[in-house]
Parts: structure tokens; sequence; C-alpha cells
């Protein structure tokens, strides 16, 4: 499965409250410079029940995520200062490797696979 080539990053932040919108807009805006200047896939931003944040990240493999890690711009500045102040604790990234994948691909309720 092609699928199984992918890699993926798993994210957790605690967003100070009534920050929320300028947090998912510097994620939002974050995600899009990531696509492209650095190779990554998109990302799903997710609002725990327990008040956290959860997003996870898709790269083409290991190396891309980490090739990215090591470059130290940001690659877009103003979206990392919206999510700088925004959030108030975040939690180390956790990689993950695909091992089974059973997510359907059919449209979301936002339009996205």
């Amino acid at each position: 499965m092609t699928e199984q080539a992918a890699f993926y990053v798993l994210y957790r932040f605690k967003v100070k409250p009534g920050m929320e919108g300028i947090f998912k807009e510097g994620w939002r805006r974050m995600t899009q410079a990531i696509r492209e200047q650095r190779g990554g896939l998109g990302s799903r931003l997710h609002r725990a029940d327990d008040g956290w944040w959860v997003a996870y990240a898709k790269w083409p493999n290991r190396q891309a995520w980490a090739s990215s890690q090591q470059r130290s711009e940001s690659p877009d500045r103003d979206a990392a200062a919206l999510m700088a102040e925004a959030i108030m604790e975040r939690l180390p990234p956790i990689p993950l490797e695909p091992e089974i994948d059973l997510i359907d691909r059919r449209a979301g309720k936002d339009g996205t696979p």
C-alpha cells in the first residue's frame, strides 16, 4: 500500500482561553507554508474533549520531516508568532510509523479526505 511509505507526526497543545481562533489561523498558515516550502503533505487539527488540541502532520517519509526540523528558520514567521502567542503548553512531538491504515478515504464533513 502506498500509504505505508508515509510518515506522520503527532502534536499536542494547550491553547490559552480565547486564543483558539488565533491558534487555528497560525496552524493553517504554518501547514500551508510547510507544504509549499518543506515538502510536508498537510495536517489535521483536532480539539480533544480534555481541552488539548491534537494534530497530526503527514510527511512523505521520516527523512523529509527530520530535514525540515533541522532548518533554523521558520517557513512562516508570522504564523509561528500567532501560534506562540496562543499556546500555553506544548508536549514533545511523537513520530508515527503507520502499520495499518483503515481510514475511509471519502470526503469528510469539511470536504477533506
